[in-house]
């Protein structure tokens, strides 16, 4: 009972009836085959034989109708012309009938004369030969590969006088059986014989295959069978299983939709932060605002007000469209917005002064990119911010290096410190060939909450723009952010 109650809990679905048929049809087949191949072995070997003894007789039958012929006309010299024309239309006759089976090929009277073997197909030479009057032509090019092989076997049919078969190419028979009219050897009759018994094979065979498909049907009716009652079975299962995925969907798009408003909620908070920053910057250029630093404070206020208004334009989507990142109409100069970053925001903060230095190695030969200068200064912030806060040493030294190759036409931005540099579990790529430290809610600080979107951001927003950034501990100590620029004319 147990072993129904096992057997009970599985269903049949269509596939598996499927992969049964598959295996059944195969043994079928595997079976059918084997015994067809045994079977057609059997039959080839039966009508060899077969063929051969058949070959055999209707040849000793023609021979003894010739031999029958000799004894009751006996050709001589003074036999009269009448007769003999008589005798000779009768010879042509008993060869001409073997012929007419489609069967036999070739006919004909192997004789030696003179050292030489010739073949005889009329009734008048063989007539000339019987009664001495040699008036022979050449021998027929058909007959020349006969007469090789009455060579090879002329000796032993003569010896023994015994019918001799021998199997050719292509299924023909080639048989030779002794004259010997009056009691003397005269020479061979030969026959050459092509027996078709194919269709035989062709009946047996079909109907066997009738057979195999017969019984395939049978197993597939029966298997169609087994589904259809297996499927009123699974029916319900299907349902309840249908229903049970339908509640999980709804709570998977629940948990993602919760996830993504999460996500974005602190992404929103990471680009509140940079604007609140920005802002208090604003507000001490206007308080401390003169006549004399007026138009420097100006053109400083109206860069941190449309950073300000990109960071609020980035709140409204985290995908924002491609031509507010790329355009030609774009012409941002990175090493005057190095020097802008360094010297009006991360400079300001005095905190930070007083621990970190800022070294610049810019390359003059730089060309503009046509990225927005606001998407930029979205890139660099936050790696070198992420220089500064992850360092642990009293002095930090930031250099910023941009190069240029005109060779290859690429550019260069590297952000080097001399800090402890990155865990090496962050450095480690995922299965899609991403570093960890550039996934999203990757931190190394101790207080983690609303961070890990720094480096994730930036990676992100460089893809955006057609670049690749990568980062890497210097062997010396230290982080080292790499940005390649492609893509100037």
């Amino acid at each position: 009972m147990k072993i129904f109650e096992n057997i009970h809990r599985y269903h049949f679905e269509l596939k598996h009836l499927l992969v049964l048929f598959v295996v059944l049809i195969f043994f079928q087949l595997s079976v059918s085959t084997m015994h067809k191949v045994s079977l057609n072995n059997l039959l080839s070997r039966t009508q060899n034989w077969y063929k051969k003894e058949s070959a055999g007789q209707l040849a000793n039958l023609t021979t003894i109708s010739l031999e029958l012929l000799l004894e009751m006309n006996k050709p001589n010299e003074v036999m009269a012309a009448g007769k003999k024309e008589k005798l000779a239309r009768a010879f042509n006759i008993i060869l001409n009938q073997q012929l007419l089976q489609s069967n036999v090929k070739m006919v004909c009277v192997l004789v030696r004369e003179n050292n030489r073997i010739i073949a005889i197909d009329n009734g008048q030479d063989f007539i000339r030969f019987l009664t001495g009057n040699q008036a022979y032509g050449d021998v027929k090019a058909m007959y020349e590969p006969v007469i090789w092989l009455y060579r090879e076997k002329g000796a032993s049919i003569r010896k023994n006088e015994v019918i001799v078969s021998q199997k050719g190419t292509d299924g023909i028979i080639h048989v030779f059986v002794p004259v010997v009219p009056n009691g003397e050897y005269a020479g061979a009759l030969y026959m050459k014989i092509k027996p078709d018994l194919s269709f035989i094979n062709t009946q047996l065979l079909s109907s066997y295959d009738q057979t195999s498909l017969i019984f395939s049907a049978l197993i597939l009716f029966g298997l169609m069978a087994m589904f259809y009652i297996s499927s009123y079975s699974v029916k319900e299962r299907d349902q309840v299983q249908e229903a049970l995925y339908k509640e999980q969907e709804v709570h998977v798009i629940e948990r993602v939709e919760h996830r993504k408003e999460s996500q974005f909620t602190k992404r929103i908070y990471h680009t509140h932060h940079k604007a609140e920053k920005v802002m208090g910057f604003i507000k001490d250029d206007i308080r401390n605002l003169e006549p004399a630093t007026l138009e420097k404070v100006k053109s400083r206020v109206l860069k941190y007000s449309n950073f300000v208004a990109r960071a609020i334009y980035d709140m409204k989507w985290y995908d924002p469209p491609l031509q507010t990142i790329r355009n030609p109409l774009f012409n941002t100069d990175v090493n005057a917005l190095l020097e802008f970053l360094i010297k009006n925001v991360f400079e300001r903060l005095s905190v930070q002064n007083r621990f970190t230095a800022f070294e610049l190695k810019l390359d003059p030969l730089l060309p503009v990119v046509h990225i927005n200068e606001y998407v930029v200064w979205e890139i660099l912030e936050p790696l070198i911010q992420n220089s500064i806060d992850h360092a642990v040493v009293e002095n930090v030294k930031i250099v910023l290096v941009t190069r240029y190759n005109p060779n290859i036409k690429t550019g260069n931005i590297e952000i080097v410190d001399n800090g402890p540099g990155i865990k090496n579990r962050l450095l480690e790529k995922n299965e899609h060939g991403v570093k960890k430290i550039f996934l999203e809610n990757i931190t190394t600080k101790e207080d983690n909450k609303n961070s890990g979107y720094g480096c994730f951001l930036a990676y992100e927003i460089c893809k955006r723009c057609g670049w690749q950034l990568d980062v890497s501990n210097n062997p010396e100590g230290g982080v080292h952010f790499f940005i390649r620029i492609e893509g100037f004319s």
